[in-house]
């Protein structure tokens, strides 16, 4: 891989973390449900891209990291879906056990 191609990807990747660092730390904590669930959906299609990955055709180390991605992807589904279900259920009108 050309240098110049490492270094443009390089700073890509630090321009994107710092973007990211910035927009989740302005926030507010109303808002961070609904794009929790948002972002459950965007790792839904992430994972089936990693199905796709982990299921072509091709060497052992591609079909390895596909199959990782898997994981990392639903353990990332599933932990959202678990956070965004606990934190929707603290909303909820809790019932009266004495009459």
């Amino acid at each position: 891989m050309d240098s110049t191609i490492l270094v443009f990807l390089f700073f890509i990747l630090a321009l994107s973390i710092f973007l990211g660092f910035e927009l989740i730390s302005k926030v507010p904590a109303t808002l961070h449900t609904p794009l929790m669930s948002g972002a459950n959906a965007v790792s839904g299609i992430t994972l089936v891209g990693a199905v796709l990955s982990a299921g072509g055709e091709g060497n052992t180390v591609s079909i390895f990291l596909g199959t990782l991605s898997v994981v990392f992807a639903t353990v990332n589904v599933i932990g959202g879906y678990l956070v965004t279900d606990r934190m929707l259920s603290m909303f909820k009108k809790k019932e009266s056990g004495a009459k």
